[in-house]
């Protein structure tokens, strides 16, 4: 392949992965303009359409999607080699792009990574939100964090928290003039707080244990969010009951703030793991990072 090919792909797959000429530009520091004539001339060399546009939008055709598919993961592993040439300097660098659910971030990741940059100096992390089940290979990150039951097989992973626990907790003004749960098919009969949850759309079932068996129960109340900090402030305004993770209620517990019940009833979960492509692996930097993350009891 000419190398006067390498430096339009590159821009086609900016462009393919914003589905925006405006965003694309911005991303690679280049004009709309000139954008637009290297997919031009792209499109010419090729003989085919990659593009379909519009006033308003811009999308894939049949041969865009092919392409794409066919060179983006090539184009990441260049990105990983010259990434790899970083073990040349005095200190690892680069860029790493981790997505990880919003409880996983602040209570997982961001405590180690306070102690991890400032060693570093010359490594970028950008922390994702999503509370999804996000594809990182089609969506380019390096890396994602997952509870450990729903790691995809195709991956590496590495343990980087212990096994939690959720709660169900309520504000005190709540439980006024309320019986508390002694029994999770009691919260039947309570104002609950919802979590939708991202990868399905639908309402997270509380889950606990009975006599070793899983019970599930279908909770009903004004309030859902797929943000569990915002439930928690809706439980700390008397809202209704949550079931939020252990760590992040315990200093409301213990302010007297909140009100936990039905605790033997809450099994524990599979800690989170760090998952990555096996190509990530060449990266010093993200070696080093992955080390830095690693749970050790």
């Amino acid at each position: 392949m000419s190398r006067e090919y390498i430096s339009d792909l590159m821009a086609f797959v900016v462009v393919a992965q914003e589905l925006s000429f405006t965003k694309a530009a911005v991303k690679l520091g280049v004009s709309q303009s000139a954008l637009s004539h290297t997919m031009r001339n792209l499109e010419a060399k090729l003989g085919v359409r990659l593009l379909a546009r519009t006033t308003r939008a811009v999308s894939l055709t049949e041969a865009g999607e092919r392409l794409l598919r066919g060179i983006s993961s090539h184009l990441d592993e260049i990105d990983a080699q010259v990434e790899a040439l970083s073990e040349l300097r005095d200190k690892p660098a680069g860029t790493i792009r981790i997505v990880a659910a919003d409880y996983a971030i602040k209570h997982v990741l961001w405590p180690k990574l306070r102690q991890f940059l400032p060693k570093y100096p010359d490594i970028k992390v950008e922390l994702i939100l999503d509370n999804g089940l996000t594809d990182i290979v089609t969506e380019r990150y390096d890396a994602g964090v997952r509870m450990g039951e729903h790691l995809a097989k195709d991956m590496i992973s590495a343990r980087i928290g212990p096994d939690f626990c959720l709660a169900v907790v309520g504000a005190p003004s709540y439980f006024e003039g309320r019986s508390r749960p002694d029994h999770p098919k009691d919260l039947i009969g309570h104002r609950c707080i919802n979590f939708r949850l991202p990868s399905s759309g639908g309402l997270y079932a509380w889950e606990f244990e009975e006599n070793g068996r899983e019970l599930k129960v279908r909770v009903e109340g004004q309030l859902a969010f797929n943000n569990i900090f915002d439930a928690l402030d809706a439980t700390l305004d008397g809202f209704g009951l949550a079931y939020i993770p252990e760590e992040i209620i315990l200093p409301y517990v213990q302010q007297g703030r909140l009100v936990r019940v039905l605790q033997k009833w809450s099994p524990y979960w599979d800690g989170y793991h760090l998952y990555y492509p096996s190509r990530r692996q060449s990266s010093p930097a993200f070696v080093a990072l992955v080390d830095a993350l690693r749970h050790r009891e």
